[in-house]
């Protein structure tokens, strides 16, 4: 198991309200409400995005995204808890324990 500095792949994620996002040629974009900034999500960004949108353990994210492309456990999960620590310091997911 992976722990980032904020939380391990054990913990709970979703998405904060007070977002809109839309698909621009594939991609996701996202526009916050809540800090008015963009944020271009991009292919795999925009997948772990739907996901997240009920509430889900990175365990099960990371395997869902492995079912999918061909990558390493370890690999997936760096890249998963890199860009969920994104996410988290902008404000736009919850973890719960």
């Amino acid at each position: 198991m992976i722990k980032s500095q904020y939380y391990s792949t054990i913990e709970t994620i979703s998405q904060k309200s007070g977002n809109i996002v839309s698909d621009m040629d594939g991609e996701k974009v996202m526009l916050s409400i809540n800090n008015g900034k963009y944020y271009n999500l991009g292919d795999i960004g925009g997948e772990i995005w739907e996901l997240i949108e009920e509430p889900i353990s990175i365990e099960n994210l990371v395997s869902a995204l492995i079912s999918k492309y061909e990558i390493e456990k370890q690999q997936c999960e760096e890249h998963v808890l890199s860009f969920l620590e994104k996410l988290h310091k902008e404000d736009l997911i919850k973890i719960e324990n």
